[in-house]
């Protein structure tokens, strides 16, 4: 494949949204605007239903400054989808329509930032432009705040989700702990197989303030353990605070859930149950046993676009992921997503990139190491501690109006 490759490029955003997301859209959008071999840039409405139902924002319309304002504003600023495209080697209808638009916009580049399935979807995507034999160099923009891509040390969009969640728990911490009167208090955090969000609560309890005990789904959880664990701090110091992953389940694979909401049974378009009421049904088994005051409180969307919480490192890696995308694209990489690769120099933390193929990184998930996980099975150790402290680090400028956020205003012109 020749390096140099003349046309336009679009950009999807998927899945759930984060508080960096709209940051790697921002170093992917500029990238391309500054890049001369690339003539146009387009934002896909909604995904790559944006694609499919011909709805593509002109990039190169909007005013620099809303551009950069990006950076400054939490969830999917295009919009976002959950749609779970067919194998192309089983049908290949959804592609066909994907050719089409592709040739009508003269698009050589596609960019897709998000999780795990849509690191399948681009792969997908990218196999079938090299079947057919269309020139079109794709590459998958990392984004989850679960932090369970596979083969990235971490994610865009976990860091500041960590620091929210640490954050909140200190808060959390610190009010429920006010009266001279007991109380449990259960903090239910996202995270349907793998725990690193629900980890992130022991950040706030290593800064002095927060969860006495935390349960991640990578260990069976045990009801009667759990109880006797709450009973016993209550008795010792009159308040308990504990910080519970939304996907812990039983040693049947059960969710905890499922004991008490038919929630779990919902799926979405990939087969993922919808979680939800943990922290209330938990509490409520508290106080059945104990009597004591309780309170189960849900972070839910709260978590994801935190953007007031960002992590300054969490939003230059994000920029610096989209950015890595364009330049590599450009060079002739094609079929890779941008992974992260943490090195330590002089005792300090930095973050360098790579590239993995689509096919090593799609329908993958990356848990907590169990070695991570305290052999109690209720909190995390402090190599769980070094590897999140250095994520959630910095303050980004961030431009208010009135006293609160200033988001981006993008004009969102379709393309014609």
């Amino acid at each position: 494949m020749e390096n140099t490759l003349k046309g336009s490029c679009i950009i999807g955003q998927s899945g759930g949204p984060t508080a960096v997301i709209n940051a790697s859209a921002f170093g992917v959008i500029r990238t391309a605007l500054d890049a001369d071999c690339i003539t146009k840039v387009y934002g896909a409405a909604n995904g790559i239903k944006g694609v499919l139902n011909d709805r593509l924002y002109v990039m190169d319309e909007e005013d620099p400054h809303e551009l950069e304002l990006l950076k400054n504003t939490p969830s999917s600023e295009l919009g976002s989808v959950r749609y779970k495209i067919a194998d192309p080697d089983k049908d290949d209808t959804d592609y066909k329509r994907i050719l089409e638009i592709f040739k009508k916009y003269d698009v050589r580049y596609f960019f897709y930032n998000g999780g795990n399935d849509s690191m399948d979807t681009c792969e997908k995507i990218s196999r079938y432009m090299k079947n057919v034999g269309y020139e079109c160099r794709v590459m998958g923009v990392p984004k989850t705040i679960d932090n369970d891509l596979y083969g990235t040390d971490h994610c865009p969009g976990f860091g500041s989700a960590a620091k929210y969640i640490a954050t909140s728990c200190m808060e959390v911490s610190k009010d429920a702990r006010v009266y001279d009167t007991g109380m449990i208090t259960v903090i239910e955090i996202m995270g349907r197989h793998a725990g690193w969000l629900a980890g992130s609560a022991a950040l706030a309890s290593y800064c002095g303030s927060g969860p006495d005990l935390v349960y991640l789904p990578e260990v069976n959880f045990d009801y009667e353990k759990f109880c006797a664990d709450v009973i016993e701090i209550y008795k010792k110091q009159g308040s308990v605070l504990v910080a519970v992953s939304e996907g812990i389940h039983d040693s049947n694979g059960k969710f905890i859930s499922e004991y008490g909401s038919n929630l779990a049974k919902e799926k979405d378009a990939f087969g993922h149950a919808q979680l939800g009421g943990l922290a209330v049904q938990l509490a409520d088994e508290m106080k059945r046993r104990t009597g004591a005051k309780v309170r189960g409180i849900e972070l839910s969307l709260l978590q994801r676009c935190g953007a007031h919480l960002a992590s300054g490192t969490d939003l230059n890696e994000a920029v610096l992921a989209g950015k890595t995308a364009v330049e590599a694209a450009i060079n002739g990489e094609s079929g890779k997503m941008v992974a992260f690769e943490r090195e330590i120099i002089n005792g300090e933390y930095s973050c360098k990139t790579k590239l993995l193929p689509l096919e090593s990184v799609a329908n993958l998930e990356k848990k907590v190491p169990l070695d991570w996980i305290t052999p109690e099975g209720n909190n995390v150790t402090k190599e769980f501690i070094d590897y999140a402290l250095p994520l959630i680090q910095g303050q980004p400028d961030r431009p208010v109006e009135n006293s609160l956020p200033r988001y981006a205003r993008l004009k969102k012109v379709l393309a014609k």
